[in-house]
């Protein structure tokens, strides 16, 4: 005769059938991301890489011509170069501040999306959103519409670029996670001086009898073409969908990329490695992120992402006007900024070779002080040979600090919350950015540009006392052994 079970057994079976379906899935999860660490490096994945790294172009397109846009806006009258107050809201400050202040709210607000519904979902979503943003602000005629949908634009921006960095980590074997961030960012960077030309030939004129720097703009939003085409081709994170419990789908995809690896080398495959054992798969909660080890290497990112991106932008979106306070007219000062710019996908080239060879920590470190060394050297230098090469070293040292952080912040939290992650420290990087625009505006009205590289290299130093002395190493070693 069978035996009814008690309301307090019933429960304690249903809770162990929960924990045992819930390791099977992990167990799961885990020998899927072995399968997918072993594989060699291949043209598919570097075209996984690379057709995702297409959408990211647009993204720093936008970034990008904050800065090389200003003098038009100025010209314009739609905006002021400083203003009489330090949150003058009718300035180039202020265009900088909506820029970033957008990017804040997509990274902290919305950087669950991607955990939520999926890294391939977000990414056509955001770049949808951007490339819409765009058109509506090209089109706008006061400073305050101009401001409102430079922020609105921003929140898309943001989503992506949370999306990207953790779609690339998640889609390549953990040998290629340097290189793959490297490929990643030249391509996305090649926008850069795309975006310093198109500005060069375009702010200083009216075509059609409209300002140049909406053209510019517009161009941008031609992002929007990519999205069917790129989300035919690339499929869903293999590592999230073993996470949400979907690892029949996650097998076909590792199922074709070793398939892939196997035609294009025509040798078997190693045998997965061992599997570390995992963490319980927990809430994909803001709570959870201030549980060991995981709150430590929150605090250390929010540090160094605030102050580098007062150090990167403060460069970055200030070239034209650093140089014309060095001395340069507007149309040379744009000439110069687009040739300074080609340094930007260059500097992630030139990282592809050490990416995985030097512990990432400390490449970050070193090109911290190169952007220090260079950065004063800049703010002494008049003759135009000198202005240039040492902004295209800043440049290039600038590119080597995000190559290396956009890999290493995405390396060091779980899957199932990896972009919830990388969203409240990319945040903090936002709120730099955003605060840059004003700092470097107040230094450069009281103290010129030597004002501005001082307030640089002090942001630089805490970028090399927070990564050096706290960041953990993460060079070879797999994404779930670096989430224990």
């Amino acid at each position: 005769m069978q035996r009814t079970l008690t309301t307090d057994e019933a429960s304690s079976e249903a809770l162990d059938l929960a924990a045992r379906g819930l390791a099977a899935g992990n167990t799961a999860a885990q020998a899927l991301s072995a399968r997918l660490d072993r594989l060699p490096v291949t043209r598919q994945l570097w075209k996984l890489v690379l057709l995702i790294s297409l959408g990211g172009f647009f993204e720093v397109y936008d970034l990008i011509f904050t800065g090389y846009i200003a003098p038009g806006l100025a010209k314009s009258g739609l905006l002021h170069t400083t203003t009489a107050s330090f949150f003058g809201f009718n300035g180039i400050g202020a265009f900088v501040a909506a820029t970033f202040g957008g990017l804040f709210v997509g990274t902290l607000f919305f950087g669950w999306l991607p955990d939520k519904f999926g890294r391939r979902s977000v990414f056509t979503f955001s770049l949808l959103w951007y490339s819409l943003g765009s058109v509506v602000m090209a089109v706008q005629h006061s400073s305050e519409g101009l401001i409102l949908w430079r922020f609105i634009t921003g929140i898309g921006v943001g989503i992506e670029i949370v999306t990207i960095d953790s779609y690339v980590t998640e889609m390549v074997p953990q040998q290629m996670r340097g290189r793959a961030m490297a490929f990643n960012q030249a391509v996305m960077f090649a926008a850069a001086p795309a975006s310093a030309l198109l500005s060069w030939w375009l702010v200083p004129i009216a075509p059609f009898g409209i300002d140049g720097w909406r053209w510019v703009v517009l161009a941008g939003a031609l992002g929007a073409v990519l999205v069917w085409f790129v989300r035919r081709v690339v499929p869903e994170s293999p590592r999230w969908l073993a996470t949400h419990g979907r690892t029949e789908d996650a097998e076909r995809i590792i199922a074709g990329l070793e398939h892939a690896a196997l035609r294009e080398s025509g040798r078997e495959l190693p045998a997965p490695a061992a599997m570390p054992a995992l963490p319980a798969h927990r809430r994909a909660s803001l709570a959870e992120l201030w549980r060991p080890p995981y709150r430590a290497r929150l605090c250390m990112l929010i540090a160094f992402n605030l102050c580098q991106a007062v150090g990167y932008y403060g460069f970055a979106n200030w070239v034209p006007t650093l140089l014309i306070g060095q001395g340069v007219t507007v149309t040379k000062s744009l000439l110069y900024a687009f040739v300074i710019a080609t340094a930007l996908p260059c500097g992630p080239l030139l990282a592809m070779p050490v990416a995985d060879r030097i512990e990432r920590k400390w490449l970050i470190v070193g090109s911290a002080l190169a952007v220090v060394v260079f950065g004063l050297g800049f703010a002494q230098a008049r003759s135009t040979a000198a202005l240039i090469a040492l902004g295209i070293m800043v440049s290039l040292a600038g590119q080597m600090i995000s190559v290396c952080y956009h890999a290493y912040q995405a390396e060091l939290f779980p899957t199932w919350v990896r972009c919830r992650a990388n969203g409240v420290v990319y945040s903090a990087s936002r709120v730099g950015a955003m605060m840059s625009g004003f700092i470097v505006a107040a230094l450069l009205r009281d103290f010129g540009v030597h004002g501005v590289f001082a307030g640089i290299t002090i942001c630089m130093v805490v970028v090399m006392v927070s990564i050096g002395a706290f960041g953990p190493r993460t060079n070879g070693v797999s994404l779930d052994e670096l989430s224990n």
